[in-house]
């Protein structure tokens, strides 16, 4: 959380799937990890840090990731949330073209050679 002026946060789970985000996305993007769970202390620092940023939910489709879900519901019901499709479980070892697919759904720039690779 070092960059004042980006305006789009997004959150994931681990650092695996941050630098798997990190390398498809394009634009200006802060990417967060919760490393799986997130203390009330911390949650109170994003609330402040995220108050007028457009925010992005990136979790496992996994009972880990829908906890951490039904939590951002809950404290930030403006965030858009994004799903990968339930086969993948992970978003770390989701397909780089359906992650791009998942991003670039909700207006996020991607590199458009990973919506072509397969």
């Amino acid at each position: 959380m070092k960059d004042l002026y980006v305006d789009k946060v997004l959150i994931v789970e681990g650092k695996s799937d941050k630098n798997k985000v990190k390398n498809i996305v394009k634009e200006p993007l802060e990417i967060i990890c919760t490393n799986g769970t997130i203390s009330h202390s911390k949650l109170d620092e994003w609330i402040d840090f995220l108050e007028d940023k457009d925010v992005y939910i990136l979790v496992d489709a996994d009972e880990a990731g829908e906890k951490l879900r039904k939590l951002f519901k809950r404290e930030f019901p403006n965030a858009e949330h994004l799903y990968i499709d339930r086969m993948y479980r992970e978003v770390a070892t989701a397909p780089v073209n359906h992650l791009a697919t998942v991003l670039l759904s909700a207006n996020i720039d991607v590199h458009t050679e990973y919506l072509e690779m397969g």
